[in-house]
């Protein structure tokens, strides 16, 4: 809702400068780049370091940090991109699945700030990504960065959250079929 009010956190403090992965959607190039650079700036006024890669739209996102966080070494994950709705139903595919997946990666323990866009107007997506305006490309650094300020505060998980890949479903205890 414009001119709505909206608590913000105050920037995290970090001992170690936190390395972000910010994967982004240039689909719409004019509002990827806005959305990057509202999203770089809050990185490096936290003291951040951070690495781009592009990938060629949203419902990539995920993948490609799930990619990252198995084969480097990064504290975080910054998801932008931008979804306007159109005159089918892929809306809502792209937005239901990019926003779940994206759901499911931070439920295993990864820092991501959700920064994909849906809006149903071009207009409304400039507003949003638009950093003098709504800023949503530094507000998910920002989630990004609150997020790893909290697994460092606790220590990083090294165990998956969800089942456990050792439940024997049926048979003996040594994992042979019962008679």
């Amino acid at each position: 809702m414009a001119g709505t009010s909206h608590y913000i956190l105050p920037r995290p403090d970090f001992d170690e400068a936190p390395k972000l992965l910010i994967v982004i959607s240039p689909y719409y190039k004019d509002i990827a780049d806005n959305l990057l650079s509202g999203a770089r700036a809050e990185i490096e006024a936290a003291g951040g370091q951070h690495e781009t890669i592009e990938v060629p739209g949203a419902l990539e996102i995920p993948t490609a940090i799930g990619i990252a966080e198995r084969m480097s070494n990064f504290d975080g994950y910054v998801a932008l991109g931008c979804v306007i709705r159109g005159e089918t139903t892929h809306y809502e595919t792209v937005c239901n699945d990019s926003s779940r997946a994206l759901q499911l990666l931070g439920l295993q323990g990864l820092c991501i700030g959700n920064g994909i866009l849906t809006v149903e107007t071009q207009k409304q997506a400039e507003v949003r990504a638009d950093p003098a305006d709504q800023n949503k490309g530094g507000g998910a650094a920002a989630a990004a960065l609150h997020l790893i300020a909290l697994s460092r505060k606790w220590g990083r998980s090294k165990q998956g959250v969800g089942f456990s890949h050792d439940i024997l479903m049926a048979g003996n205890t040594d994992g042979t079929p019962t008679a």
